[in-house]
């Protein structure tokens, strides 16, 4: 283990040394996982009994999925509880709901 103090520069000596030409060396990892895409985010606050009482929680999820919001994590508030919601990125050119009502019965 070597000791370093703050004057030293920051250098890791088990990573390779970068090619005298500049060009960066070649990765041979392939590009795997999840496709590119970007999310809009949104939060919920609920206390603990809410999200424990068997119908809140529920509620907020359909309402939410509706929309296309999934949800992506619960962070712990002490007493509260944060819904993390996350959906794609709409983009300008989707087409929006839009429409007329139905017509009425007479």
């Amino acid at each position: 283990m070597c000791i370093h103090s703050e004057d030293d520069p920051d250098e890791d000596p088990d990573e390779p040394e970068q090619p005298a030409d500049g060009a960066a060396p070649a990765s041979h990892v392939p590009s795997v996982g999840m496709p590119n895409r970007e999310w809009e985010y949104s939060t919920e606050v609920l206390t603990v009994a809410q999200v424990v009482d068997g119908t809140t929680l529920v509620k907020l999820l359909k309402t939410a999925g509706v929309d296309g919001w999934e949800l992506t994590d619960i962070v712990d508030g002490g007493d509260k509880r944060v819904l993390l919601m996350r959906r794609s990125k709409r983009s300008s050119h989707e087409s929006r709901r839009v429409g007329f009502a139905p017509p009425t019965q007479n």
